[in-house]
């Protein structure tokens, strides 16, 4: 098993990422917007695996930092979505609760 598998952040951000691509599937969004919000979620994961896999702490706090600054783009995303009329209220505050979730998790991580 690999270290960032064993981290719980790692886990809920791959399903915050099922979830986005469930989203993504569901709606009509504009290929600029569907891009730009898919690889920032996937960014998050992304950074938090390779974060893992550095040996200096100055290293892994970098990566950590990547991933909660992806989170923020997530988020911005999906508050122009939300003043576009493109996704409901309900979803909305899924989202947001998911990636506040995230950011504070990355956050502890990053003052580890």
């Amino acid at each position: 098993m690999f270290d960032f598998e064993k981290l719980e952040v790692y886990k809920k951000t791959k399903q915050y990422n099922i979830a986005v691509t469930g989203f993504l599937r569901q709606n009509k969004i504009d290929r600029i917007t569907y891009d730009q919000l898919r690889r920032a979620a996937f960014s998050i994961m992304l950074n938090i695996a390779e974060g893992t896999g550095r040996f200096t702490k100055p290293d892994k706090r970098n990566f950590y930092v990547i991933a909660r600054g992806s989170a923020f783009e997530c988020l911005a995303v999906f508050d122009y979505l939300r003043d576009m009329n493109a996704i409901k209220e309900d979803e909305f505050q899924f989202f947001y609760s998911k990636l506040e979730e995230i950011s504070k998790m990355l956050f502890a991580l990053i003052n580890k």
